[in-house]
């Protein structure tokens, strides 16, 4: 186990590049269990969820090979298991990814109930409900158990628009015999991005990027080379930090449109960016300058502004607990309301213990003050991106803080240590007893 011994108080400053989606990797790797031949996928970042997952696949008995750094070449001739591991299982929230490749390649599987972050009630039932409309049986017995006889095509409406239901019945339905038309779909750019690798694939999916999916099933899928788009969430983040330390960042490798929702968002914080524009795709620049206006902007008549999230385009999710530190370093008041988990919020009584000015009315909802004089405490990550916001809070503090349960954080960070430093930051990775 390892732990984080941070120095605040020091802006960053430098260049760094954005890291593949973790979250359009994960259901990218599980796609690859839906034809037999081999599978190239580039730009995976190396953290631990995509470990956890190529570890999943060759336990179903696929090849996995790290052909070079970011790139995994993946082959499942024969699934010799249709069984995920529990101890694995556990690990991963996006172990659920699974179910739709391997009962479209197997007709059958079996999973444990997946872990992951403990930010609330996380329901499966949209997985459940659009994958019995392709013709899926499912029976609950401790894990869940998935079988079928022939997946048929059918006309799908999610009652909500999770993500991950989303990519499950996609990757079932291209197998699927007929059309299938999938309506309230997530279109966050990670699943744009399986919808492309499938497509890439030779399945039809029509709609792309859009609420409305409309797929034509096909017998086979072949292989593919295909390149995972850069981690807005990551790149969100890194935003961020900048502002919050006063410092100034640039990001190589964005795709600015995936930034749009954050331009909304920052902006009410007085933070901006510039995009220099690239000549291939995902090679925009970004650069946050140290001279920013960090005031809050208020809605018109004065009134307090809101950040809150809500399905794509609207403001990611995963990113307003990064802008709940961020906002405990600007001049005014923001209500930050987290609508889609129950529990995300409960990491500010972490930030009030080093100062911040934070109302959490309940547990969706944080009136922020600010600007605060952060000190350095001892804090615990309970999740991903709450994590990452500690690291913030952290770097932008007075004095020395200690993170431990760091694992919650390189879950969905790459290098994150030996970026930070890059930056100019004092941060270590200690290692502690068990």
């Amino acid at each position: 186990m390892h732990k984080y011994k941070i120095e605040g108080g020091i802006p960053i400053r430098g260049t760094v590049a954005a890291s593949g989606n973790k979250n359009a990797a994960l259901p990218c790797i599980a796609a690859t269990l839906l034809t037999k031949d081999a599978v190239m996928l580039r730009n995976i970042p190396e953290i631990e969820d995509t470990n956890v997952m190529f570890h999943i696949l060759q336990a179903l008995g696929a090849t996995v090979t790290k052909t070079s750094a970011h790139e995994w070449r993946i082959e499942s001739a024969e699934i010799s298991n249709s069984s995920i591991p529990p101890e694995l299982s556990k690990k991963i929230r996006a172990s659920i990814l699974f179910a739709g490749p391997l009962v479209a390649r197997t007709g059958k599987a079996v999973l444990p109930p997946p872990g992951g972050d403990v930010i609330g009630r996380r329901r499966v039932d949209t997985h459940f409900l659009a994958l019995q409309e392709l013709g899926v049986r499912i029976e609950i017995d401790g894990a869940f158990n998935f079988t079928t006889n022939k997946l048929v095509g059918a006309d799908i409406f999610l009652d909500e628009t999770s993500v991950t239901a989303t990519e499950n019945a996609v990757m079932t339905a291209v197998l699927a015999e007929g059309h299938t038309t999938i309506t309230n779909a997530a279109s966050e750019p990670h699943v744009q991005d399986l919808c492309r690798m499938l497509v890439s694939m030779g399945a039809k999916i029509e709609g792309i990027g859009s609420n409305i999916l409309s797929i034509d099933g096909v017998r086979n899928l072949h292989g593919t080379e295909f390149a995972i788009g850069p981690d807005f969430m990551e790149i969100g983040s890194y935003i961020g930090l900048a502002a919050a330390t006063r410092g100034s960042i640039s990001i190589t490798g964005v795709n600015a449109r995936d930034m749009r929702p954050l331009r909304v968002a920052f902006g009410k914080l007085g933070i901006k960016w510039t995009i220099t524009e690239g000549s291939e795709p995902n090679s925009d620049v970004l650069s946050v300058a140290v001279n920013q206006e960090m005031k809050v902007n208020p809605d018109l008549g004065g009134m307090i502004p809101k950040i809150d999230d809500s399905p794509w385009p609207g403001f990611p999710p995963d990113l307003t607990s990064i802008m709940t530190v961020v906002a405990t370093q600007v001049d005014g008041t923001v209500l930050i309301f987290e609508k889609m988990f129950e529990s995300r919020m409960f990491f500010v009584d972490k930030l009030i213990s080093m100062g911040a000015k934070i109302t959490l009315c309940d547990p969706h909802r944080a009136v922020v003050s600010g600007p605060s004089t952060l000190h350095g405490d001892n804090l615990v990550s309970p999740d991903v991106r709450a994590g990452m916001a500690m690291v913030i809070a952290a770097l932008c503090a007075h004095g020395e803080s200690m993170i431990s349960n760091v694992y919650q954080i390189e879950r969905g960070y790459e290098n994150l240590v030996e970026k930070l430093k890059s930056l100019g930051a004092h941060i270590e990775r200690i290692e502690i007893d068990d």
